[in-house]
């Protein structure tokens, strides 16, 4: 039935060869493209679900015709397959449109004219003849061969998945998994998808486990829902739920009884599936319920850290017995400053402690102290090594003390599957290993970290703890400094040079709920403007011209758009669509890449977001930032310049581990430094507008920021404190 009650009739077919995309829905798929048919010389506008199809492909698509008032006559797709094409032309453009890796425009042509219509045949049932074809070498026709069997695999896949909604990326990654098991553990065991293969949640193995037929009321479909559940909560940033929260939130999601939900959690708990555990709360005990890394994790990570607190043995022995007037003497000769009383205090409690925390905001010396901490230790010969959790920070970190400084990934060298190299049976040399960022450690990541720390090395974790919390689970920085076992110093005094930056200034205002000064400010504006989408051009503007003309700032390189959230008119999604339009536009002649919802360009500053320990020397990691340098049809691979200095190389279907970065999320910039910030805030990311969010974005700027948007949005933003604190028992476990 149509959306008014009318029957429509029989959907027809439709076949055409996929010239160009003309818009598509990184959200829901929906895809405007033009088509050529064989009726004529003119485009065809097509519209529906088109996910996964590339130009070049030939398509049978099922739907029906209609009018729209201003684009006149268009095919609606209901669902399609791809065909392989049958005339030469269509060969030609099919073979020289990328989808066979290995075979570019020219070596479309030169193959097409040496086998003619037989082409495909060829191909498919005597791949060797390809040699045969000048320029056409074994080694590239064995690729050749090899990528075609790949893409009818993955095709047969894809027409499996096609009837749950699941997008060619998705397929390929189950292929690339499972590969000629795909469709066999699809059809048997759907729900290990959700375990298996990144990008694919418990919501679309459920939409397939229900199409093979697995019924609503599952015990495998109950259990798999639960743990999607603690999932999402450890997304959100909780180490565990209580029991009576998770049943509640998943009998949600599933629709099933509290009993049942309650049944299937008990055997899960028994075969070891999730931890329980009962921990004390202010109201009585708590059932915690945990995924089980998360719970050896926490545990881990607090023995550690009082296994090094405890530890007699000192590697930096000469600090016990120094005479600190004479060392910190020689210390002002080394940096010309006189250290303030905490910092003071600081330096000797990191240098006698073996763990030890400093915290503080901006242009209160955290960056002195350290720099200060570094002198002393490395003037008695100790093995120092210097951290942070992004690659911008780790470079922050070298410039200001002189020492390398590498991000926690490279420096415990991370193994494909997320394993040290540096664990506790085989620890890193060092005696004194200082953390900076660390409001931005998650419990997984400091849990490596701290286990490769030796016996008797000191530890000092510096960060900003009132910025917000890691985007993974935990709240470590938080959880040491309510514990009372760990040392800690927190930096109050903001010093003359620093006060007299608005960046600074406002930073402390807001952090303290006070509105930022605005008038005679030359480091810090707000352009009003209460609609939504007039903020999003206007934000673009400020970034791409006003402050390049006014400040001398390259757009690309030196300006950041911190967005509150990913979606809305200025969210980061739809600025980075606008900013690229405006720094990096499509040309005539020059190659791009779509994915999904997005276009890849050669100069467009990109993202990466999600963890792969397969790429580059070691790993690439959620958060890194890179420039793309090159784009390559034939080979299929696009190339990014990481802001390590590496180059990773991308293969066209791996692409939606890559976002645009010209505006990212505020949470997504934590740990990094930019010389100008340009700030969206408007009441469309309401339920975002919190206090840490906004003092997180002002503080990431070092010389300039602007605030764009309401001031009706900007007092909520400054108003409202964080609700809630995180499911978090680590200082829990550093305390009892």
């Amino acid at each position: 039935m149509s959306a008014g009650g009318v029957s429509r009739p029989a959907p027809q077919v439709l076949e055409a060869v996929l010239e160009r995309l003309t818009f598509v829905s990184e959200e829901t798929g929906y895809t405007v493209a033009r088509v050529a048919t064989s009726r004529g010389s003119d485009l065809t506008t097509v519209v529906g679900s088109l996910l996964g199809a590339q130009p070049g492909e030939s398509l049978r698509m099922r739907g029906w015709w209609s009018s729209h008032p201003q684009y006149g006559r268009q095919f609606e797709v209901l669902s399609y397959t791809t065909v392989l094409p049958a005339t030469i032309q269509g060969i030609r453009r099919y073979l020289g449109s990328g989808l066979i890796k290995g075979i570019g425009p020219v070596f479309a042509e030169r193959i097409v004219e040496h086998f003619g219509p037989e082409t495909l045949d060829v191909i498919e049932q005597e791949p060797g003849r390809l040699v045969e074809v000048p320029g056409l070498g074994p080694k590239r026709t064995a690729k050749i061969t090899a990528a075609w069997v790949e893409q009818k695999a993955i095709k047969e896949v894809m027409v499996f998945l096609q009837g749950v909604g699941v997008s060619t990326s998705i397929a390929v990654r189950i292929y690339k998994k499972y590969a000629e098991k795909s469709i066999d553990v699809v059809k048997t065991e759907p729900y290990r998808l959700a375990a298996d293969v990144w990008g694919i949640g418990f919501k679309t193995a459920d939409a397939i486990a229900q199409a093979v037929g697995i019924p609503h009321d599952s015990p495998e479909r109950v259990k798999a829902g639960l743990q999607y559940t603690l999932s999402q909560a450890t997304d959100s940033g909780h180490c565990y739920l209580p029991t009576d929260q998770l049943v509640a939130e998943a009998t949600k999601i599933l629709d099933v009884s509290g009993a049942l939900a309650a049944r299937c959690l008990d055997d899960l708990v028994t075969e070891e599936g999730v931890v329980r555990e009962m921990l004390p709360g202010l109201d009585g005990p708590i059932a915690a319920i945990y995924l089980v890394p998360f719970h050896r994790a926490e545990v881990s990570l607090a023995n550690a850290l009082l296994t090094l607190l405890r530890e007699r043995a000192d590697r930096m022995p000469a600090f016990g017995s120094v005479n600190w007037a004479k060392a910190l003497t020689w210390l002002k000769t080394r940096t010309g400053t006189h250290l303030a009383p905490e910092q003071e205090q600081a330096v000797r409690l990191t240098l006698t402690s073996k763990v030890a925390v400093l915290t503080g905001g901006p242009g209160c010396g955290k960056s002195f102290t350290v720099r200060s901490i570094v002198e002393l230790a490395a003037a008695k010969q100790a093995k120092i090594l210097l951290v942070a959790p992004t690659g911008r920070a780790a470079k922050r970190l070298a410039e200001l003390t002189g020492q390398p400084a590498a991000t926690v990934h490279r420096l415990l060298k991370l193994q494909p599957g997320g394993e040290a190299s540096y664990d506790r049976d085989n620890p890193l040399d060092v005696d004194l290993l200082v953390v900076d960022e660390a409001s931005m450690l998650d419990l997984i990541l400091a849990n490596k970290l701290i286990k490769a720390v030796p016996p008797g090395a000191h530890l000092l974790l510096v960060g900003d703890v009132d910025q917000l919390p890691s985007v993974g689970a935990g709240e470590v920085l938080r959880d040491l400094l309510t514990a009372d076992t760990v040392p800690r110093v927190r930096l109050t005094q903001v010093f003359r040079q620093a006060a007299d930056s608005g960046v600074v200034t406002n930073a402390h205002r807001i952090n303290a709920g006070r509105p930022p000064l605005l008038q005679g400010m030359t480091d810090f504006f707000l352009f009003p403007c209460d609609d939504t989408e007039a903020a999003a051009a206007l934000t673009v503007e400020v970034a791409c011209t006003r402050i390049a003309r006014k400040f001398d700032l390259d757009p690309r390189r030196d300006v950041q758009v911190l967005a509150p959230m990913h979606r809305g008119p200025s969210g980061a999604g739809a600025l980075n669509t606008l900013l690229q339009q405006q720094l990096t536009p499509g040309q005539e002649g020059l190659p791009e890449r779509r994915a999904g919802g997005r276009v890849f360009r050669v100069g467009d500053k990109v993202t990466q977001i999600r963890n792969n320990y397969d790429k580059g020397q070691a790993g690439v990691f959620n958060g890194t930032i890179g420039v793309v340098t090159a784009l390559d049809p034939d080979e299929q691979t696009l190339t990014v310049r990481t802001d390590e200095d590496e180059n990773i190389e991308y293969d066209f279907d791996e692409l939606d581990e890559l976002a645009h970065a010209y505006a990212m999320t505020i949470h997504r910039s934590q740990g990094s430094e930019y010389p100008a910030v340009v700030i969206p805030i408007t009441t469309s990311a309401w339920m975002m507008l919190q206090r840490n969010l906004l003092y997180t974005a002002v503080t990431r700027a070092k010389k300039l920021v602007v605030l764009v948007g309401s001031r009706r949005a900007l007092a909520a933003a400054i108003r409202t404190v964080s609700a809630g604190r995180r499911h978090t028992a680590l200082t829990r476990r550093l305390t009892t």
